[in-house]
């Protein structure tokens, strides 16, 4: 009855705001919000969360991925470091040898050294700037699984016919979660039901293409 009162009284509010405005759009708004806190009223919203990095790094697929893009991030580094030990080398050698050289040999050098440090720039940037490597190979590799995952957790909010599912491990914060709102199990059972079926029918399409092989033979 507490919440009916609320909903109620929260509708009138909203009622007596909007009847200063003199819109069609404002009309079905005002029936948008009273057929929803009605609804809501009658039978209570459903909410559920889960987590997505327990989520992902539980999928095989995506552990996989994860382990490629780190293998590659930590080659990038690597040759990130080993130009600018380079660079450092140079820069040591050109001011051991400085009193010994004139200066123009002393500019040519210097303009030398400032070339190779924007190439180094430039490399940083061809690797880990916004249209860098990383990103690509991150869309290409993790968000496709990531999307996946979404789809999957999508259709079971509409299946059960949940209002809202939340993620623990986004920004949002949650002082307090009861671990029976959390549907992260169901939703890796499902990613493993998926893919059985795919590696299944991965199976049968490779027997498929070897058995055509061999009635061409």
């Amino acid at each position: 009855m507490g919440d009916a009162f609320y909903y109620w009284t929260t509708i009138l509010t909203t009622l007596a705001q909007i009847f200063k405005m003199t819109s069609i759009r404002a009309t079905l708004l005002v029936l948008g919000i009273c057929i929803s806190s009605f609804v809501f009223a009658q039978r209570g919203v459903r909410i559920v969360y889960i987590d997505m990095d327990f989520i992902l790094e539980n999928v095989k697929e995506y552990q996989t991925a994860n382990q490629l893009l780190a293998q590659n991030v930590e080659e990038w580094k690597k040759d990130i470091e080993l130009k600018k030990m380079q660079l450092k080398n140079l820069e040591d050698e050109l001011n051991a040898e400085k009193i010994l050289l004139t200066d123009e040999l002393v500019e040519d050098r210097k303009a030398e050294l400032d070339i190779f440090r924007e190439e180094i720039i430039s490399q940083q940037q061809l690797y880990f700037g916004p249209e860098g490597a990383y990103v690509q190979q991150k869309n290409k590799l993790l968000v496709p699984i990531q999307d996946k995952v979404l789809g999957i957790v999508q259709k079971i909010a509409v299946e059960r016919k949940y209002d809202f599912v939340f993620d623990r491990s986004s920004d949002l914060v949650m002082l307090y979660s009861a671990k029976n709102y959390d549907i992260s199990d169901l939703v890796l059972k499902r990613i493993n039901v998926q893919e059985r079926i795919e590696e299944r029918k991965e199976r049968i399409n490779n027997l498929n293409n070897k058995t055509e092989q061999v009635k061409k033979n």
